[in-house]
């Protein structure tokens, strides 16, 4: 080993030597991993051969760091969700979630497998996903591992609110990164079926950030408010927060309890605001939801954005079904 003047170096005493970071296998049952003194992401009841079947695992049973960024986020999504399973399914055996913008079904087949083929036999998953081929493959994944009690729809979550596939009650709805408008189109679908409970980790808020950008030249006159997007970089990331702040006073708005929270670390990933709701009885609180949005879009000049958040009518009382 020569330094950068071409010098010989000593090396270093065995004791000042730092081993390279290892990837450690995840074929070992967990108390022998626990015994070796090494730490692993798994949960002990979690298929090792389906996550390797997810590409999540490599085939000699090791994690990389992309794989394990993404199923520490799966994990911590389960931790939120798990208690939302577990209050419906007190109710109700056969309980219904519906995850939006599905992808490769990640969650889907984490879900059911840590939760529903162990507690909810009954219960069912439907993933709504737009790319035919993933919705094959997570199909013949699901038959391959025996899980009946998922379900894979080739549509658009706009499409999956007129989908006669659907069961009459559904109970959750997720939505995980799911692109462009189809949060909203999430919660629109959520908002129809009248579900007990939302998760999501909205993505791709660029629709709002359009809208301030149209009408810029005329709020920075009228409105000293509009400095805050003056800027483009401004725009894009105030248009994202508003987006989101948008959502949960329209999931208010509907009766709705809305917890806003940090999924993962910062360094795993930059979309990682989760926001839960669930439904509640709170009829004055839905109210004052409701007026404060409109009074929000109003400033804002976001008028034209009223049908993407909507809400019950301001001069009606609030909808039976908000105070059920």
């Amino acid at each position: 080993m020569e330094d950068n003047d071409g010098m010989k170096a000593k090396p270093l005493p065995a004791s000042a030597r730092r081993a390279a970071p290892t990837v450690p296998s995840l074929g070992a049952a967990p108390a022998a991993q626990a015994a070796s003194g090494e730490k692993y992401d798994i949960r002990p009841e979690q298929s090792l051969e389906l996550l390797k079947a997810l590409h999540i695992l490599t085939r000699e049973g090791k994690l990389n760091q992309d794989s394990r960024r993404k199923l520490k986020q799966v994990y911590h999504l389960f931790n939120f969700i798990e208690p939302l399973l577990r209050t419906t399914l007190a109710q109700h055996a056969d309980i219904t979630l519906v995850d939006h913008g599905a992808g490769k079904s990640y969650l889907g087949f984490i879900l059911y497998d840590l939760f529903f083929k162990l507690h909810a036999l009954q219960g069912r998953i439907v993933g709504v996903e737009v790319r035919d081929e993933l919705v094959q493959r997570s199909a013949q994944l699901a038959q391959q591992f025996g899980f009946d009690g998922m379900q894979f729809l080739n549509l658009s979550v706009a499409e999956a609110g007129r989908a006669a596939q659907l069961p009459g009650r559904i109970d959750i709805v997720t939505a995980l990164h799911a692109c462009d408008t189809a949060t909203d189109d999430a919660i629109a679908f959520a908002l129809k079926h009248q579900v007990q409970h939302m998760v999501l980790v909205p993505c791709c808020q660029a629709e709002l950030a359009a809208v301030l950008k149209a009408g810029k030249s005329k709020s920075v006159v009228h409105n000293p408010l509009a400095e805050l997007w003056r800027h483009p970089i401004h725009t894009r990331e105030f248009g994202s927060q508003l987006t989101n702040v948008l959502r949960c006073l329209q999931l208010e708005a509907h009766g709705y309890q809305v917890t806003v929270t940090e999924l993962v670390g910062w360094e795993h990933s930059m979309k990682n605001e989760l926001i839960i709701a669930s439904r509640s009885a709170q009829p004055a609180h839905a109210r004052k939801s409701a007026a404060r949005l409109q009074e929000v879009m109003g400033q804002l000049g976001l008028s034209a954005m009223r049908p993407r958040f909507f809400t019950p009518l301001m001069d009606a009382s609030v909808p039976a079904a908000l105070s059920t």
